[in-house]
């Protein structure tokens, strides 16, 4: 089931999601089933899951010099989807991005998300791997979430790479996209931030899941620039607790946000880390009701492998 027909039939009723991560290469998939076991009882229509790009390490020989071979943190964002999907009944939203795929690799993926029956995808342009300085597309892949998100509109038209063929089936997936309520950090200003967002809807996205943030009235601007864009699309907020003081300097600089005064005081006045996710807990709380009241069609967590915090907010609010 699409995304959009899940906020549809909810007629108002904020809905409850979340996103995580697939498993360490090593590591089985029972570790992504303990953290969703705990939050199935909240019934959320559907689960993200993301994918992280190819990165390199350097091995060392015995004779003084470097390889740099390339590795992947994490196994098939793919097969994860299949295996909650198998599991638990709900819809599994893979993240698609561009570093680390060439184009054909892409639609292949997107044939076996067809194949598998997922519905649902969030088409992102992904983060520089941790050895480069800026974002380096990788040859023959796409190089802006743009481009990647054309890609799988063309396939929901029937036209595939390379398909001199009439008559190619159709796809049928519901797209989704990334917002920045407080400007991506490689946009110059908000105002162009908006027109690169806009384009994507008028691409065909079909939903907006936006980066996490603090300040409901951030959310609250964002969604009545988006309108006054002519962007009306659904815009999920995206969330998640603060739960260690070291996230007070961790989260502004690999999320480029602006943490409320009134929180980081709050967080830095705790005498242990217990009282810290207290607070932080205790603001999500807050801050969903706030977002419900403003009309938020899902509560979208990311809960980074921890369940536990985000069942105790969703205790709270609902």
């Amino acid at each position: 089931m699409k995304i959009t027909e899940h906020i549809a039939s909810a007629k108002g009723k904020p809905l409850f999601s979340f996103e995580l991560l697939p498993p360490i290469k090593g590591q089985s998939i029972q570790g992504i089933f303990n953290t969703i076991d705990p939050l199935m009882e909240f019934n959320p229509p559907f689960i993200d899951v993301t994918y992280l790009r190819e990165d390199y390490i350097y091995k060392q020989h015995p004779s003084g010099l470097l390889e740099k071979v390339a590795y992947r943190k994490r196994p098939s964002t793919v097969a994860t989807c299949a295996a909650i999907m198998n599991r638990y009944k709900v819809d599994a939203v893979p993240h698609l991005i561009c570093g680390g795929f060439t184009k054909e690799e892409t639609e292949n993926a997107l044939i076996d998300l067809q194949f598998l029956g997922i519905d649902n995808v969030l088409v992102l342009r992904g983060d520089a791997r941790k050895s480069d300085s800026t974002f380096i597309p990788t040859p023959g892949g796409h190089a802006y979430a743009t481009e990647l998100l054309e890609h799988v509109v063309n396939m929901n038209n029937g036209v595939y790479l390379h398909d001199m063929m009439e008559g190619s089936e159709k796809t049928d997936f519901c797209i989704g996209v990334a917002g920045y309520p407080e400007k991506h950090f490689e946009s110059p200003n908000l105002e162009t931030d908006f027109k690169y967002l806009k384009r994507k809807v008028e691409l065909g996205a079909n939903f907006i899941v936006t980066q996490m943030f603090f300040d409901n009235n951030k959310y609250r601007i964002f969604v009545e620039k988006c309108k006054k864009h002519g962007i009306n699309v659904p815009i999920i907020p995206g969330l998640k607790p603060i739960t260690t003081r070291k996230q007070l300097v961790s989260l502004p600089k690999v999320f480029h946000l602006d943490i409320p005064l009134e929180l980081s005081e709050a967080i830095e006045a705790c005498k242990n880390p217990k009282d810290v996710k207290e607070v932080g807990i205790e603001w999500m709380i807050h801050q969903c009701k706030e977002l419900i009241k403003l009309g938020a069609p899902v509560l979208h967590f990311y809960t980074m492998g921890n369940p536990e915090p985000t069942k105790r907010i969703i205790q709270g609010v609902f």
